[in-house]
């Protein structure tokens, strides 16, 4: 009971130092964004990195997400004679929690690993140290405009998300199961408003933030070689991931 009871201790003691360390991550990138000198040439090469190269998994995500949803939702309105419900259902469904959930999840696993691998892989052979030796600061030189692109991006892709996945469900609604086009775009003018959109965009700010910054400390942190910058990796997107979910939730409770 007793080794238990340390264990869960020692546990708590860890998540806290954790997120301590996060915190000071955070506030020193924070500081460091915002002073000159500014390169712009690098922020821009990891909006490129984070942003457009994201940009085919996310349309697959949002099209056949909006098409799957669009699918069920025709099929169980059909049941009560509502289907020219499906238009602000599917629309409302992603642009307030599908579409900025799912693009944070698969700009996670493709470029927030990628900078904890980065970043890892450069701590390990003591690239980052050689930084700090020429007195180039790696918060400001590495982490500040890899978090800027998180924020700035993931947005964007959100926005590109919803665009995809209402063509998606359009597609299937009307195409496919014969709804009329002038009900399914009548339906979304009549019940969704310009705020619902504005949600989501907002909550995939913050999650760009999560998976950029996690990204960036895993890096940062890792130790041990080849195995170490993979388990960075790994606990990166493990991490950034649940975070995402946890905080979804509470955005959406204080929001509802």
């Amino acid at each position: 009971m007793l080794a238990l009871i340390a264990r869960l201790g020692g546990a708590a003691i860890q998540f806290v130092e954790e997120m301590g360390r996060i915190f000071i991550l955070s506030g020193q990138c924070a500081y460091w964004m915002f002073r000159p000198p500014f390169r712009f040439r690098n922020l821009f090469t990891q909006m490129e990195f984070v942003g457009v190269k994201s940009i085919f998994v996310v349309t697959l995500t949002g099209v056949f997400t909006g098409m799957v949803f669009a699918l069920q939702s025709y099929k169980g309105f059909h049941l009560f004679g509502a289907e020219s419900l499906v238009g602000p259902v599917v629309t409302l469904s992603i642009t307030r929690e599908l579409s900025p959930v799912l693009a944070s999840l698969m700009v996670t696993g493709r470029a927030g690993s990628a900078m904890a691998a980065e970043l890892g892989s450069m701590k390990v052979t003591e690239q980052i140290d050689a930084l700090r030796a020429m007195a180039v600061n790696p918060v400001k030189h590495l982490v500040a405009p890899r978090v800027l692109a998180g924020i700035l991006m993931t947005p964007v892709l959100t926005g590109l998300t919803d665009f995809i996945g209402i063509a998606g469900g359009y597609f299937v609604a009307v195409d496919l199961m014969g709804l009329d086009s002038g009900t399914f775009i009548g339906k979304i003018q009549d019940y969704v408003v310009i705020g619902d959109i504005l949600h989501g965009l907002y909550k995939s700010m913050f999650f760009g933030l999560i998976l950029s910054m996690i990204g960036c400390y895993k890096g940062l942190g890792a130790r041990g070689g080849a195995q170490g910058v993979g388990r960075a990796t790994t606990q990166s997107v493990v991490i950034s991931s649940v975070l995402i979910l946890v905080s979804d939730y509470v955005f959406t409770a204080l929001t509802f």
